[in-house]
C-alpha cells in the first residue's frame, strides 16, 4: 500500500519587473514621479518682451561678387597695307584690295580661305606607260627596228612626263557661297607660296574687321546708357 501524499499548497504567483522603461501595463506607484518634488513653472514678467530675431552675418563665399567693369577697347589701328605680288605667267595678282585671278577680282573680304592641290592627268600617264611598255616589247622581240622602237620609246616617256606634270588645282572658299576651281599649269612651289600669302592677308583683313566692330559696337553701347540711374517707381501695393 503506497503512502499518502502530502497537502499541496497553491503559491500566488509574484511579478517581477526586470526592464528599465517607465511605463507598461505592471509599472508600480514607485516608477511614478513625484508631483510634489518637479518645481512650478514660473512666468516671465510682465515688462519684458521677446528680443527681435538678427540676422546673423553671411560668410564671404555667400556674399555677391562684384561686378567686373568691362574695359574699354582701344581704337582699332590702320589698316595693313599689302604690297603687290604676281605670279610667274601673270595670271594671278595679289594686291590691296583682294586676288585677282584669270581677270575676276575677288575682295579679301569675300573670300574665307584658298588652297592648291597639284593633281595628276591619269589619261596621259597611262597612254605613257602603255606605250613606253608597248615599243620596248616589240623591240625586245625584234619586230621593230631601232628607230621606230626609239620614236616610240620617246614619246611614251613625252607623255608619262606631261601626265606627272599635270596642273594645280586652286579652290577659293567663299562662305554662303559656291566654291570656285581654277587650273593653273606650273611648279607647285610658287603657287603654294602665293596661296600662303593670300590665306595671311585674308585672315588679316577678317581681324581688322572684327576688331573694329567690336569698337564701334562698345562706343554705340556706352552712349545708349544714361548719365544717372533712374529712380526706382514705388510699388503702389502694400506687402501683404
Amino acid at each position: 500500500m503506497q503512502a499518502p501524499l502530502p497537502p499541496s499548497r497553491h503559491v500566488p504567483p509574484t511579478w517581477v519587473r526586470t526592464g528599465t522603461g517607465g511605463g507598461g501595463a505592471f509599472a508600480g506607484a514607485a516608477d511614478q514621479p513625484d508631483p510634489s518634488a518637479t518645481p512650478p513653472a514660473t512666468e516671465p514678467p510682465a515688462n519684458l518682451t521677446p528680443a527681435e530675431p538678427t540676422a546673423l552675418p553671411l560668410p564671404d563665399y555667400f556674399a555677391p561678387a562684384p561686378e567686373a567693369a568691362e574695359p574699354l577697347l582701344l581704337p582699332p589701328p590702320p589698316p595693313e597695307s599689302f604690297a603687290t605680288l604676281r605670279s610667274e605667267d601673270g595670271r594671278m595678282t595679289l594686291t590691296n584690295q583682294g586676288l585677282e585671278l584669270n581677270g575676276e577680282q575677288f575682295a579679301w573680304r569675300e573670300l574665307e580661305g584658298v588652297d592648291v592641290q597639284p593633281v595628276r592627268w591619269l589619261l596621259g600617264v597611262l597612254l605613257g606607260a602603255f606605250v613606253f611598255c608597248g615599243f620596248l616589247l616589240a623591240y625586245l622581240q625584234f619586230w621593230l627596228k631601232t628607230m621606230p622602237a626609239v620614236l616610240g620609246l620617246g614619246l611614251g616617256l613625252a607623255l608619262l612626263a606631261w601626265g606627272l606634270r599635270g596642273t594645280n588645282r586652286w579652290r577659293l572658299h567663299r562662305p554662303g557661297r559656291q566654291t570656285r576651281y581654277f587650273a593653273l599649269s606650273g611648279p607647285v612651289g610658287s603657287w603654294l607660296q602665293l596661296a600662303r600669302e593670300a590665306n595671311r592677308r585674308i585672315a588679316q583683313r577678317h581681324h581688322e574687321t572684327a576688331t573694329a566692330a567690336a569698337y564701334w559696337l562698345q562706343q554705340a553701347t556706352l552712349q545708349r546708357l544714361p548719365d544717372a540711374p533712374a529712380e526706382a517707381t514705388p510699388n503702389p501695393y502694400p506687402p501683404a
